[in-house]
């Protein structure tokens, strides 16, 4: 039985993966679908003090609490950074690591260094402005942001969105040496441009590489294409 661990990005949490969860879990899958710290379910744990730290100790909790190991492990957007670090400390309990239209840090490495500076400047100021100065406003995230475009899909995800600690968007993320050791697999999200563009700056390096024409959040635009690279990928890892 494979064992999935599935990391939601900023403003989301663990209930974003329910369309794919039940796809995985149709094949026999076992599938954890964990919340960061002061998100979704666990809103009201948010503070100033929520960090990059935070956020990789919440998965490697799950990892040490449930004795996992042969994880795919997978992150989604922003969540590609801690799941890097919690890869890069349990290289044991990883069997395949997943980024699905993700940030790829290297070492030494924020979210900041692997985004377009705008994205700083907008996030910043927004933090000021309309999060208290420690927060990303979820309405930053709107429908045209994460790539939803039907009624059912925007109704579903934009009420459930929550602010971001922008903490973890500043630090930066220490890598061993030895990282990575496990294979890698990158999943580019490109909307509606064709299929075969050329390869994101994220995926630099990573050998198993798959486009899905589809939004941001394909998890829930698409989760049945998701969940058949995820399949693939648990394949190739026992391979």
């Amino acid at each position: 039985m494979t064992t999935y661990v599935l990391v939601h990005g900023a403003w989301h949490g663990g209930w974003c993966w329910q369309k794919v969860r039940t796809v995985l879990e149709e094949s026999g899958a076992n599938v954890h679908t964990p919340t960061l710290t002061g998100l979704g379910e666990h809103a009201h744990l948010a503070s100033p003090d929520v960090s990059l730290e935070t956020h990789i100790a919440d998965v490697l909790g799950v990892l040490e609490a449930e004795n996992l190991s042969d994880v795919v492990l997978l992150g989604h957007s922003y969540a590609g950074i801690p799941v890097t670090g919690v890869a890069d400390r349990a290289p044991n309990r990883i069997a395949r690591l997943v980024y699905l239209d993700a940030v790829v840090p290297k070492d030494g490495q924020c979210l900041y260094d692997r985004a377009p500076a705008q994205l700083k400047t907008l996030f910043e100021e927004q933090a000021q402005s309309a999060g208290d100065g420690w927060q990303v406003p979820a309405s930053i995230a709107t429908a045209q942001f994460l790539g939803l475009k039907t009624e059912e899909d925007i109704r579903w995800v934009i009420p459930k969105l929550t602010p971001h600690p922008i903490r973890t968007f500043r630090e930066p993320l220490r890598l061993s040496a030895r990282f990575p050791q496990m294979p890698r697999t990158y999943i580019n999200c490109i909307g509606d441009k064709p299929l075969g563009q050329p390869r994101t700056v994220q995926a630099e390096g990573i050998e198993d590489y798959h486009e899905l024409r589809t939004g941001h959040d394909a998890m829930v635009t698409t989760p049945q294409e998701v969940a058949a690279i995820l399949l693939d990928a648990a394949d190739s890892a026992r391979a």
